[in-house]
């Protein structure tokens, strides 16, 4: 696994456009929690069940100012689509370039049916309001992961 932040490290900073196109920082977010989520591809089996568990715990994330970001190389475009299609709450990052999916270590090695290629290996990142970096799952399984995360959350977060 190659340059993945430990905790206890700043978290990598970014600027890289959401669904809407708008430019999203992780100073955007300075002051609340936020949950850095990397996946391979909008609308496939195991990403899509990822994004709708994090839908469905949006309110109790929000509720200790949590903030969930999904990355993956898809585009603004497929990423609204996406989001329509499964009436996700959460906000969706593209990074095409693999510029802040690099950055967090998640692009690394994966083998499929014998080959070997470089893609986005499912990963999350709890980050801490003071943009240090809480916990790290560097190989998620979708299933209950979404509760996985905020249970970590409810027990390092104070309000």
């Amino acid at each position: 696994m190659s340059n993945i932040p430990q905790i206890g490290q700043p978290a990598p900073d970014f600027s890289t456009p959401d669904q809407n196109e708008n430019s999203t920082t992780l100073s955007d977010f300075s002051g609340k929690w936020v949950v850095l989520y990397f996946y391979p591809k909008d609308d496939t089996p195991g990403c899509t069940t990822e994004a709708k568990d994090f839908s469905e715990l949006y309110e109790e994330f929000s509720a200790l100012e949590a903030k969930i970001l999904g990355v993956s190389p898809d585009s603004g475009k497929s990423h609204c689509k996406f989001i329509s299609k499964h009436n996700l709450s959460i906000t969706l990052l593209s990074d095409p370039e693999h510029i802040l999916v690099e950055a967090y270590g998640a692009w690394r090695l994966k083998k499929f049916m014998g080959k070997e290629y470089m893609g986005v290996a499912r990963s999350t990142f709890l980050i801490s309001p003071d943009r240090i970096i809480a916990y790290t799952w560097p190989n998620v399984k979708t299933k209950g992961h979404a509760q996985a995360v905020l249970s970590k959350l409810q027990e390092l977060a104070v309000i």
